[in-house]
């Protein structure tokens, strides 16, 4: 388990596309407050909170469960830079300086650790791995509702001026380099879980989220076009499902009642959008569930589209859109049967535990209760 270079310019390219997704939604939230779109303009400020005070909440109970883990006391240093929504950038900070001397200093030390003192390697490892995790927790809070109330506004108003198709491009941008950059670290952070191998596996894996995703939002904004009551209530019945779910498996992701509880709301959200297995059990028959009903879901969308046309709908996208909508859940929902079916990393291992994740083990660390696919 080695931290590479090439790990540490993937770090690198992260809090690069953080930094640029963060200026992009404070720009396009003061776009809308100077344009007198006060609702838009809140709505993008309330996603922006509603990831980044998570976030804080996740990242600060994890510096207080390392410190004790280490013997050390809570430092109220660290509570005023999460205060101040600056964890993010503190992990940031500690991961990329830990990172570069592990990665760019060839010493006697790093390569020949003794083995009572803890892995340099393995240390930056598990860091990067907790700025995946909460990256991924941003993307999904924040990212996945603010690129559905752009696409929005873009198909309402029929164009989109710069920094609305910045925030669309952005977004896009990031939860793709967030969904892909998690599997890699959760992956070298289990040793367990075999690496993935090649460009091929990761590029599948993109597509299969990134076109299940557009599919979905594109849907689910079509249905806020048709009746926005019915898309929110369906909405919050689908969170409501997925926190369910999220107490029935009994995750057991947080040392506290409280942060536990705000995890399976968390998980509740990213349902919504994509499939998590959240427990590292077999899942090969509930994400089978998952995507029939978020097929017959799509389907039924655009029957009532076809069947009631909507007059305040820009007439010059509606074929357009139906035809992405079905295209790009066709192909999601193919990549998908490829990645599971040849590409897995654990697919040619004979074993007769899950398929889709592989068998659990013993790990005295935080990644083995993360979010598994």
């Amino acid at each position: 388990m080695k931290y590479t270079k090439l790990d540490f310019m993937m770090s690198v390219v992260g809090i690069i596309i953080y930094i640029i997704d963060l200026i992009v939604d404070i720009w396009v939230s003061v776009s809308f407050f100077h344009e007198g779109q006060y609702v838009f303009g809140v709505l993008t400020v309330s996603f922006m909170l509603f990831g980044t005070l998570v976030v804080q909440c996740f990242s600060y109970s994890w510096f207080n469960a390392d410190l004790k883990k280490a013997g050390q006391e809570s430092q109220h240093c660290f509570l005023l830079l999460h205060c101040l929504q600056g964890g993010i950038f503190t992990r940031y900070w500690f991961a990329l300086k830990k990172g570069y001397h592990v990665a760019f200093k060839n010493s006697n030390e790093i390569d020949n650790f003794v083995e009572e003192r803890i892995d340099p390697h393995k240390e930056v490892i598990e860091r990067v791995t907790d700025l995946s995790m909460l990256r991924l927790f941003e993307t999904y809070l924040e990212g996945c509702p603010q690129l559905v109330l752009q696409l929005y506004i873009f198909l309402e108003n029929g164009q989109a001026n710069f920094s609305q198709c910045a925030v669309i491009m952005v977004s896009c941008c990031a939860i793709s380099w967030s969904t892909v950059d998690y599997q890699v670290a959760l992956r070298k952070s289990l040793p367990d879980k075999n690496l993935f191998h090649g460009l091929c596996p990761k590029l599948t894996y993109l597509f299969y989220k990134l076109f299940t995703l557009l599919s979905w939002m594109l849907s689910v904004v079509i249905l806020l076009f048709l009746n926005v009551k019915i898309a929110l209530c369906l909405l919050l019945f689908l969170w409501f499902l997925g926190i369910l779910w999220a107490f029935k498996k009994h995750t057991q992701f947080c040392l506290s009642i409280s942060m536990e509880f705000l995890y399976r709301i968390v998980v509740g959200f990213i349902l919504i959008f994509t499939f998590f297995n959240i427990k590292g059990q077999n899942t090969k028959c509930p994400m089978s569930c998952y995507y029939i009903v978020r097929v017959l879901a799509t389907l039924g969308i655009l029957i009532v589209l076809w069947i009631c046309p909507l007059s305040v709908f820009n007439a010059d996208y509606f074929l357009p859109i139906s035809f992405i909508i079905a295209l790009t859940l066709l192909l999601g929902i193919t990549f998908l049967i490829v990645y599971y079916g040849t590409l897995h990393p654990n697919r040619s291992e004979e074993t007769k535990h899950d398929e889709i994740d592989g068998k659990p083990v013993q790990i005295d660390c935080r990644m083995k209760y993360f979010l598994m696919q």
